[in-house]
């Protein structure tokens, strides 16, 4: 008996597109999306509505960059966008490999007089690595110093360098002004809306694959929380379809598979998520029931359960020791003080967000923290200080590993953009730091775009001194690349640090006698403990200082004038700054209300003396505290 199997057969659906977008960090992608919901009626007419309003992370806001990738949908003519707004910087490209699994096509969003960026080329390469066809759009074609047709032939160029294949180098390319809400396929002529771009995303990127009889298959791809229902998974569905109600498999990372049940599914309408019966392939949508599913993990057909590839993340570059607060006055203003909140926050960060590590150290009281990039962690750093904790971080440290042998250290490719008078500033600041120039190309208009690679440890601190010395007209942005050999020491700080020497409260008079012995990092009035760090020291040791030291008074009258307190402006340490700052011996103590600097070892009298130089250790060693544990 010869029985006859009909192959399912996959089409693309003509009623959605998945489309990723990518920008470079500042390049108005945020902008544009707002104003794909303000042209497609997703706001009402008196509505007010928040300037960059998928930025609903307040750091986002504050800092103007996209941390946490997020979606939402528009309807054009009867076709559903769903529309994924990823993050531009590199640190956070654990966000950037889950956006990309869920979209059929990238919209790639370049700033007209800027050109393709570090952080472009980041998102781009794993783009086009995943097959996915871009359509091209120049934003901010109003600036007086765009420069469209040569930014387009960057394009076409960077395109080439990342091995696009010839279906993706025929994207269509539009002229947008996003702040505006315009779009144009043809420069120079006008046009009132967005209307092209909606008519190219729909033209020209595909339809989700979707085969009627195909088992279910849903991969979580990012984790929320309702109060009402509990955690969601946030995913697409690769294939046949998810009913509310229904009963499925879940299969685990570890190839375990257990039974499971979705209460409700959630599709998204503008920027508000909405209940839906039942969701087919191709739709990005959130699900409820399962309060133990973890980002990677496939929601399968019950009857035939086939678990979707594991999502591959980039392994971590950089690592921080994070502990409990030990000060002298830990506890005082937060309200997550100690290690098992600690514990609890750290590992939930882990489960949410796949490409940060947490490890257990020998002590219960601090975890290390493996990480994408300085900034990546400094970001979790602020976010946890903002939900009342109290906790205190080591130094960055880069991750080396062994090789045959041979010990290697992660690299970035550097880019630098500055008036051709700081060139020589520039290159004697990355020559210090073990950097290798690879190109150099002069724009126009007195400025110079250089490329280099550089260690990553190099580029520890490497910022605020950057925009120091080139008094802010200067721009750079670093993208991880690859392992290198060990590059050889790298000259540290070479001050050391004024440390108080007993707790008050920090004194005008104090202040002014210590001011010409370096550089302050507290104002007066500030309290301070035995063991804090109030600024840093002229020479290379540590000074022990009294900055709570009162001028006694008498009844005599003194012959001359008494001298004036006049204070220089000190220099106020955030999070970052602090981070750079810090040696191996200091910590960066982080409370709701405060950061500070502080030595390790508080105690005047347990702290070694001599010069910095001689104390601080700058030999690699591949060892399980720099190493990556899964390499």
């Amino acid at each position: 008996m010869i029985s006859h199997t009909r192959t399912p057969i996959a089409a693309r659906r003509g009623d959605v597109r998945n489309v990723g977008i990518i920008a470079h960090v500042d390049h108005g992608k945020t902008t544009l999306v707002d104003a794909l919901l303000r042209q497609t009626g997703v706001f009402r007419a008196n509505q007010a509505v928040a300037e960059r309003v998928m930025d609903s992370f307040a750091l986002e806001r504050e800092r103007g960059i996209t941390i946490l990738a997020k979606n939402t949908t528009v309807t054009w003519e009867g076709v559903r966008i769903n529309i994924v707004d990823t993050p531009g910087h590199a640190d956070f490209g654990g966000e950037v490999e889950r956006t990309l699994a869920m979209v059929d096509g990238v919209l790639l969003l370049v700033d007209a007089s800027e050109g393709p960026l570090p952080q472009t080329r980041f998102v781009l390469g794993k783009a086009l690595e995943a097959g996915l066809p871009p359509v091209v759009c120049l934003n901010k074609i109003d600036r007086s110093d765009a420069r469209p047709a040569a930014v387009l032939d960057e394009i076409y160029g960077l395109f080439i360098d990342l091995g696009a294949s010839e279906e993706q180098l025929e994207f269509p390319v539009l002229y947008t002004n996003a702040r505006a809400g315009t779009a144009t396929r043809e420069l120079g002529r006008e046009s009132p809306d967005l209307r092209p771009l909606f008519e190219a995303v729909v033209g020209f990127l595909p339809g989700p694959l979707h085969e009627p009889e195909a088992p279910a298959r849903f991969q979580a791809n990012n984790l929320g929380y309702d109060d009402y229902v509990g955690r969601l998974a946030i995913g697409r569905v690769v294939a046949g379809e998810l009913v509310a109600g229904g009963d499925y498999a879940l299969c685990r990372n570890d190839g375990s598979q257990v039974s499971c049940k979705l209460t409700h599914v959630y599709a998204w309408a503008g920027l508000k998520r909405v209940e839906v019966e039942r969701a087919l392939a191709g739709d990005i949508v959130a699900v409820a029931g399962i309060d133990d599913i973890q980002i990677g993990e496939t929601i399968a057909d019950r009857e035939r359960p086939a678990p979707l590839p594991p999502i591959r993340i980039d392994e971590p570059t950089i690592a921080m020791v994070f502990s409990v607060n030990t000060s002298p006055w830990a506890g005082r203003v937060g309200s997550r003080v100690t290690s098992r909140n600690l514990r609890e926050r750290l590992f939930q960060e882990s489960r949410r967000n796949v490409s940060l590590r947490v490890e257990e150290r020998e002590t219960t009281e601090s975890f290390r923290v493996l990480g994408r990039g300085e900034l990546q962690l400094a970001i979790l750093v602020e976010t946890m200080r903002r939900e009342g904790f109290e906790l205190q971080v080591s130094k960055p440290a880069v991750l080396l590993r062994d090789r045959n042998g041979v010990v290697e250290e992660p690299t970035e490719l550097l880019l630098v953009d500055v008036p051709e008078e700081y060139v020589g500033v520039v290159t004697q600041l990355l020559g210090v730091r073990r950097a290798v120039m690879t190109r150099m190309d002069h724009l126009g208009g007195g400025r110079v775009r250089i490329e280099y690679v550089v260690p990553s440890r190099g580029l520890i601190g490497f910022r605020s001194l950057f925009l120091t010395d080139t008094r802010g007209s200067g721009t750079i942005n670093a993208l991880f690349n690859g392992y290198a050999p060990w590059h050889g020491p790298i000259a540290g700080r070479t001050n050391g640090a004024m440390v108080a020497d007993r707790q008050g409260v920090a004194t005008p008079y104090a202040l002014f006698h210590l001011q010409e012995r370096g550089i302050l990092f507290v104002p007066a009035g500030t309290p301070v403990y035995e063991g804090m760090v109030v600024g840093e020291y002229s020479r290379d040791a540590d000074l022990d200082v009294n900055v709570c030291r009162e001028k006694k008074l008498t009844n005599m009258r003194a012959s001359g004038h008494d001298e004036a307190v006049r204070l220089v402006p000190h220099r106020t340490m955030g999070l970052e700054e602090g981070l750079a700052w810090i040696d191996e011996d200091e910590l960066v103590e982080v409370t709701p209300d405060a950061i500070r600097l502080r030595k390790r070892e508080l105690r005047q009298a347990l702290r070694p003396r001599g010069p910095r130089s001689a104390r601080l250790a700058v030999a690699p060693a591949v060892s399980p505290e720099t190493s990556p544990s899964s390499s």
